[in-house]
């Protein structure tokens, strides 16, 4: 069974459109943000380390599939609920849970890669760095 960090959000008034609910594009940021919070709970250090220790700069998406089932509001708490499914050679699929409670507020899943720098600019996909893997495996 794949390792599983929780990351949580208070859905504050300014992250509602007027309708009351929240805007979908906060959604992705908290998503974003929870990948990244995923990494840190495993330990592995700030990207500004491991792009002098690995190369590694970040972990852009490549590909991203949004699935809503029910509206958020402000003073909700959100839990979202992440795990790494899939481990590709130069990719990974990160999964999301978006939950209120006991209710499914939305599913995610996305597609991210370990970035380095080009030469003369630019970032390119590199292998999954092993120690980065063992941190989020085990």
């Amino acid at each position: 069974m794949s390792i599983q960090v929780i990351y949580t959000v208070r859905v504050e008034f300014g992250d509602c459109d007027p309708a009351g609910i929240v805007w979908f594009p906060n959604f992705l940021r908290w998503i974003d943000n929870a990948s990244r919070h995923f990494f840190v709970e495993r330990g592995v250090p700030r990207w500004e380390e491991t792009a002098k220790t690995l190369g590694v700069i970040g972990t852009p998406l490549v590909d991203t599939h949004t699935r809503f089932v029910k509206t958020a509001s402000y003073g909700d708490t959100l839990s979202v609920a992440v795990t790494i499914a899939e481990w590709r050679e130069k990719s990974f699929v990160q999964k999301y849970r978006v939950t209120r409670g006991e209710d499914l507020i939305l599913e995610c899943e996305e597609v991210r890669i370990f970035a380095g720098r080009k030469e003369g600019g630019g970032i390119r996909a590199l292998p999954i760095p092993p120690e980065i893997r063992a941190a989020c495996e085990g």
